[in-house]
């Protein structure tokens, strides 16, 4: 067996919808059961998706106070009242922010924005950055992508006499600021159809309200937060996301085409991944180290010299925190596993002194990876005695809900069910980890600490079509809640699998079933082809994708997850060298088996001997515990019989056959009756035989081997045919008539000669049959 990295939940379609889909939208199966796991039940439904080109955006003053706050704004554009725009450091925020400022500018306002620092002054509004903005004149602040858990601040607002209108998308406390107005699609109350827009979806209704028009050349900045901030890809964020994409590939914004210059990206190349994997880490980079106010510059700017000069820097920073990353997760990874190891903790809380605190909430979704716990890791303050962190969650563990019952020692959260950002007193870290362990243990179970794969659906070689393929691109862009299509391709047999890579980490491999052939490659899986048995079916998760190569198209599945339901034969009996073994495949999962006090003393130098299981009878196997377990079968027993006794309580799932000899049986000279019955004549003839003396000469004049000899006198023996005193062998006479089976010798050099020409002398496909026959006998 190979056991899969991650639990595969596989969906399941209703097979009649399926067919109903096929016949209305002109689609493969393949994709008709796509679009119904992704919630898609009526073909209307589903052909919206499909062609989300055709869909309009939401009307904007759906959303709660958006009247109140366009008249506010336009007032102050008409009034020509300074307008401040206070947003976020991150990805989200810093396009939020360039949204409202494009439009607000479009209006011909007097604007600016603010983005606080996160070290000196943490997440969302505060009093100091306020009384600044007071001071400098400014009558109304518009905040984006942040202010929904800013009641005090919004109250001081007031106290200053400036409008606050917040807009905002992360989850309402119980508790909403007492601000101008507040716009945010989930209000208690909104009828605004869709709830889950990013914090630039706001920005970006908002305006579409002022503008009086949808500000489609804004959509290349909202689909930056949209993907980059992990919003469900549904409904009007795929709206945004599908367009925003378009619009991006045509962009004339200087800063954007610099960004893309520096992160290597072609514009007919951009999708959904551009976002994800390089803009986005880019943009976030800034304000993960220093002031986020870098990046919006980047985006607003139209001189192409500072475009270039910004894009750089941002570059350089990205790779400055990708260092910085690297080293917090060692020191984070190593404070986990000697002080807080998982198996004792159900939530994760890591700190250190001085960490930085921008990156933390990388560091945790790189220790939720590892570890599969929902995880916080704060910086430490000492000074101040201030921790501020990340969290990161898993299924099952709602982050909001749950830190929210800790409200009393978090002056400041906030987030969704998966991720969160907090401050708190640093001696209330233990407190909250006490907490968050306690409401753990009450809703995850052992289940849940095992990562989960959700596969779409299962596949056969014969979907693997390019035609199956382009149509699942209609699927895209791909996100939270509209993920990249998993496939499960269930019992297929490897043409054939290597290692690939200037290390050898990779793994390329060839898939067959009913005929047709699929290529596969897996990344960092390349340890899987010593797992992997050269007969055994196996099963894949992964995506299916087009490699394009030398103007050839050819579908290839892209590989993440690999499992071998049945148990399987590894076959290390050629010219094994048994150092090479244990040093290179063995593992600390498997357990040497030896029948023979011999064979240990002669390889004791190089076996794992906490491993080893010496059996030396067979009611000694019958009584062991293999079941489900990796063993390695060292040597050989005396007798078949023994085989089937070591699996009478189960069947493992690997068998790694070495089998060791200290003689050859097989090919050993085997006395017939014919031998026996001229050697018993000859001692009649000859009388008492001296055989240290002469039975070399006897050998020679035979042509046998002295150990023949040695074996016929000693079954002889046995059978009380012959007495053998100090080598003289001498005839018993009138013994009694036996048969040669009756002497235990003969016997065993027979079920030697069985056993070795049955497990030594074999190809791999009948040695594996020998076992599926002895694992049918130990049961029965």
């Amino acid at each position: 067996m190979l056991q899969s990295k991650k639990r595969w939940n596989v969906q399941e379609c209703d097979e009649q919808l399926v067919n109903e889909f096929v016949e209305n939208l002109n689609i493969t199966p393949l994709v008709a059961s796509l679009l119904l796991n992704r919630g898609m039940t009526t073909v209307e439904a589903a052909r919206e998706f499909l062609h989300v080109d055709a869909q309009t955006f939401h009307d904007p003053f759906l959303l709660h106070d958006m009247d109140k706050a366009v008249a506010r704004i336009q007032q102050a554009i008409d009034h020509n009242e300074k307008i401040m725009i206070y947003g976020d450091y991150d990805a989200d925020g810093v396009s939020s922010t360039s949204v409202m400022l494009s439009a607000l500018q479009q209006l011909g306002a007097d604007v600016d924005f603010y983005i606080p620092n996160r070290f000196t002054e943490g997440y969302g509004p505060n009093k100091a950055a306020f009384d600044k903005i007071s001071a400098g004149g400014y009558q109304l602040v518009i905040t984006v992508d942040t202010g929904i858990s800013a009641v005090e601040e919004t109250a001081y607002a007031r106290e200053l006499n400036f409008d606050l209108i917040i807009t905002d998308h992360h989850e309402p406390g119980p508790i909403l600021p007492d601000a101008y107005a507040i716009i945010h699609p989930k209000l208690p109350g909104s009828i605004y159809p869709f709830k889950e827009l990013a914090g630039v979806g706001v920005a970006f209704k908002l305006a579409h309200a002022l503008l009086g028009e949808l500000p489609e050349h804004l959509l290349e900045l909202a689909v930056i937060g949209t993907i980059a901030d992990l919003v469900p890809l549904v409904d009007e964020n795929r709206l945004i996301a599908r367009k925003g994409l378009d619009y991006l590939k045509l962009t004339k914004r200087t800063g954007i085409e610099a960004l893309l210059s520096v992160c290597g990206v072609k514009r007919e190349e951009i999708n959904e991944d551009t976002i994800g994997f390089a803009m986005a880490p880019r943009i976030n980079a800034v304000g993960r180290l220093q002031d986020a106010d870098p990046a919006v510059h980047l985006l607003m700017t139209t001189n192409a010299e500072e475009a270039k000069d910004l894009a750089k820097e941002i570059d350089a920073l990205n790779k400055e925190r990708q260092q910085i990353v690297n080293d917090i997760t060692e020191e984070a990874v190593e404070f986990v596993e000697s002080m807080y190891p998982p198996d004792e903790n159900s939530v994760l809380i890591v700190e250190g002194e001085g960490w930085n605190a921008g990156v933390v909430g990388i560091v945790a979704s790189r220790l939720v990876e590892k570890f599969y716990r929902p995880t916080i890791v704060l910086s430490i303050d000492s000074e101040n005695r201030i921790a501020k962190g990340s969290a990161r969650s898993i299924e099952g563990f709602d982050l909001f809900a749950n830190l929210s019952k800790c409200r009393d020692i978090l002056p400041h959260f906030g987030g969704h069910p998966m991720a969160a950002g907090m401050t708190l007193n640093s001696d209330d870290v233990e407190e909250l980890r006490r907490r968050l362990n306690e409401q753990a243990s009450n809703v995850l179970t052992e289940q849940d600490f095992i990562p989960i794969t959700s596969v779409d659906t299962v596949c056969t070689t014969e979907e693997i079509t390019l035609e199956n393929i382009e149509q699942m691109s209609a699927l895209a862009p791909f996100g939270m809640h509209n993920p990249k299509p998993k496939v499960l391709i269930k019992d297929v047999h490897t043409a054939s699998m290597r290692k690939i890579g200037a290390n050898k980490n990779h793994l390329k491999l060839v898939f067959e079933d009913s005929g047709v052939s699929v290529d596969a490659v897996g990344f960092g899986l390349g340890y899987i082809l010593d797992e992997v048995s050269p007969i055994a079916k196996v099963s894949l998760v992964g995506e299916l994708s087009i490699n394009e190569w030398n103007n050839m198209r050819k579908p290839q599945l892209m590989v993440e997850d690999i499992s071998v339901d049945e148990w399987q034969m590894f076959d290390y009996r050629s010219a094994i060298d048994v150092k090479r073994f244990f040093e290179q495949v063995f593992t600390d999962q498997m357990k040497v088996v030896a029948f023979h006090d011999s064979t240990i003393d002669k390889y004791k130098s190089m076996l794992p001997m906490e491993h080893v299981v010496l059996i030396q009878h067979e009611e000694q196997a019958k009584a062991c515990m293999f079941a489900g377990e990796q063993i390695v079968l060292l040597d050989l027993p005396p007798s078949q019989k023994w085989l089937e006794a070591l699996f009478f309580q189960g069947i493992p799932s690997r068998i790694y056959a070495i089998f060791l000899t200290e003689e050859d049986h097989y090919f050993d000279t085997i006395p017939t009756r014919d031998h026996f019955k001229w050697f018993y004549g000859f001692l009649a003839k000859k009388g008492p035989f001296d055989l240290k003396r002469y039975k070399e000469d006897l050998a020679i004049h035979k042509g046998w081997s002295k150990e023949t000899i040695d074996f016929m006198a000693k079954v002889f023996f046995e059978l009380e045919f012959v007495t053998i005193n100090n080598g003289l062998i001498s005839l018993v006479k009138n013994s009694a008539k036996r048969d040669l089976i009756e002497s235990a010798t003969y016997r065993q050099k027979q079920q030697q000669i069985e056993i070795e020409k049955n497990f030594i002398y074999t190809s791999y496909v009948q040695l594996k049959n020998q076992f599926q026959d002895i694992f049918k006998r130990s049961i029965e």
